[in-house]
């Protein structure tokens, strides 16, 4: 008996033969990548990528009885590895450490994301950015569209700037709740997160703060929104305007007044 979808799981299970092929040519799979496929769910798109020319896939599922389907339907697929524990908690660095070779030594991503833990998971895997090559994930469209956005932009806040030092991102195309199983109530959107060779600047070790502070009071100019970390004159020394809103800055600016913190602490 095929599982069905558990909401505190946030499974909504993608079925559209159409949108599966477009994620696989999104991909491009090849034969040295190794691909590691979060929330394989009943495998619709797993069996796709075992398709394809790569080297090896490593596929996470939280669920243990979609694991248990997995296991049994997929038992001697070639170069598959099942894991059966959460994504948020999984060590990728020690995969691309001990796995098979790849062409440069990292991971390529994919997964159809459940909503409730998309953005944790996201920072997690920052946190193993050395080990992963690229990343691609079905989101929340109104996600995807907050990861792509330019200063300025409605769409633009905390998460676009915190991604920015060490992602490229890329919004690829949207797809509509029919394609899913339950239908989810929004939209989704498939985007490819591709990992900076090197961070786009020197991240200061209060960038996190000044952000988190700045959109904290979204509608507060910079003065207001960060009296309790740089003082107008502060700002102003970093060629930033203090009437400025938060949502204006790009997240080189960002990384500015938070260097200016760096020099006071020295």
């Amino acid at each position: 008996m095929i599982p069905r979808a558990r909401k505190r799981f946030g499974q909504h299970f993608l079925h559209d033969p159409a949108v599966l092929d477009r994620i696989v040519a999104a991909i491009d799979p090849r034969r040295d990548d190794r691909l590691v496929e979060i929330g394989p769910g009943r495998g619709a798109l797993t069996s796709r990528l075992l398709a394809a020319p790569h080297a090896a896939l490593d596929a996470i599922e939280l669920d243990r009885d979609l694991f248990a389907l997995l296991s049994e339907e997929l038992p001697a697929a070639p170069h598959l590895t099942l894991h059966q524990g959460d994504a948020l908690q999984f060590d990728f660095a020690a995969l691309a450490r001990n796995g098979a070779p790849t062409r440069d030594g990292r991971l390529r991503i994919v997964g159809n994301l459940p909503y409730n833990v998309s953005t944790p998971l996201l920072f997690h895997l920052l946190q193993n950015a050395s080990a992963i090559f690229d990343m691609h994930f079905m989101l929340q469209r109104e996600v995807v569209q907050r990861i792509v956005a330019a200063p300025g932009d409605d769409a633009y806040g905390r998460l676009t700037v915190m991604l920015a030092p060490w992602i490229s991102a890329e919004h690829l195309f949207d797809v509509g709740p029919g394609a899913f199983q339950p239908p989810p109530k929004v939209w989704s959107a498939m985007v490819r997160l591709t990992i900076r060779p090197r961070p786009a600047f020197a991240v200061s070790a209060h960038f996190a703060a000044v952000v988190a502070a700045a959109f904290s009071h979204r509608r507060k100019t910079l003065r207001n929104a960060l009296k309790d970390l740089l003082t107008r004159e502060q700002i102003e020394a970093a060629g930033i305007d203090p009437g400025a809103r938060p949502e204006t800055l790009s997240p080189f600016a960002f990384n500015a007044l938070a260097q200016t913190i760096d020099a006071q602490l020295r």
